[in-house]
């Protein structure tokens, strides 16, 4: 029995315990259950790391759906130290910020409708089209400030854009994140209301260059000052897998300028909250053990990945972590990383 068990399941009986409580014990239920309990046990060891550099994958719609804040709790609270997301996920937050709303609505509802009425919907959700411009609008005011034939990363980008709202007092992610000294990356940043607005601006004169080879060159730096990394994946995307090519990065940068053929680092505590399944073949659902094979993740490494909507697991391990009085051991100084752009 010992070769192949891993413990007794334990039922769980209803009774007056915490949420963080609740979590620890469903790591001892089945299915989709303990693996949500399982992956937060690694998220505690994650964090009570010292040497560890924490990077948190955000894809999907989350900030539509009502998950931003807990996105900026996690930043504020430096359980992430590099958050590398969608442009919609740091865009849409702000409509909200602004002090515009979302509005509930059925998938059924007629679309023709809602074009007529200028309403853009997401699933259930809805947003005022016009409200929506003056959250690109915003971003277009921004870009403004900035010297015309200006090279940026997206994470200096996005640093000078949390300085604005910040001073703006617009409280969204990338406000928060400048005010946390976490570092924002968008790899596919113009595919959002960043996108439309920076658009604009070159269409009237007004350009600036995104340079994206700076972009990783400065992400894969945060992996080689680093001791250890680790990763929280909420869906998949391009955000999880620039997060894993660090891990590649590092090797090649060993094996072609130090002649270190037999160099990794991997990440060594990954977990992944997604409804993407792998038989697909997508990053999206490929599993973390396929990623072991390209060298991303450890053979050795905490992991677990959770078959749900982030819309579900989210708010629960959020709330675990506050209740139980979880803490960051030692989040990861990159202050390097923002030195000179004040000036820019």
């Amino acid at each position: 029995m010992e070769e192949f068990t891993l413990g007794e399941v334990k039922t769980l009986e209803v009774k007056e315990r915490t949420l963080h409580q609740l979590l620890l014990e469903m790591s001892d239920v089945s299915f989709q259950g303990r693996a949500l309990g399982e992956a937060y046990r690694v998220l505690i060891d994650m964090f009570e790391d010292p040497d560890n550099t924490i990077f948190m994958g955000l894809a999907g719609s989350m900030s539509t759906a009502g998950m931003w804040r807990i996105v900026k709790w996690f930043v504020e609270n430096r359980y992430v130290d590099v958050l590398v997301s969608t442009g919609a996920n740091i865009s849409e937050d702000i409509v909200e910020a602004m002090g515009f709303k979302y509005y509930k609505t059925y998938p059924t509802v007629d679309d023709a409708k809602l074009l007529e009425r200028k309403f853009d919907r997401f699933y259930d959700t809805v947003v005022n089209e016009l409200e929506y411009r003056q959250m690109e609008g915003l971003i277009g005011e921004f870009i403004e400030t900035l010297p015309e034939g200006g090279v940026y990363s997206t994470m200096e980008f996005l640093y000078l854009f949390g300085k604005f709202l910040n001073e703006k007092g617009i409280d969204s992610i990338v406000s928060a994140a400048y005010r946390a000294g976490v570092p924002v990356f968008s790899p596919a940043l113009v595919d959002s209301g960043y996108g439309i607005a920076a658009f604009l601006k070159y269409r009237r004169g007004h350009r600036i260059v995104l340079d994206m080879v700076k972009d990783f060159a400065q992400l894969v730096e945060i992996g080689l000052r680093s001791k250890k990394i680790s990763a929280i994946y909420i869906g998949g995307g391009v955000p999880k897998d620039y997060v894993n090519l660090v891990a590649v990065a590092n090797t090649l940068v060993a094996e072609y300028e130090r002649g270190e053929h037999d160099y990794y680092k991997p990440l060594e505590y990954v977990v992944q909250f997604t409804t993407d399944s792998p038989q697909w073949g997508g990053l999206s659902g490929a599993t973390l053990e396929e990623a072991v094979s390209w060298g991303k993740v450890s053979p050795k490494a905490k992991k677990r990945v959770v078959y749900v909507d982030a819309t579900i697991a989210l708010p629960l391990i959020s709330h675990g972590l506050l209740s139980g009085g979880v803490k960051r051991r030692r989040p990861a100084d990159l202050s390097w990383l923002f030195s000179g752009l004040e000036k820019k």
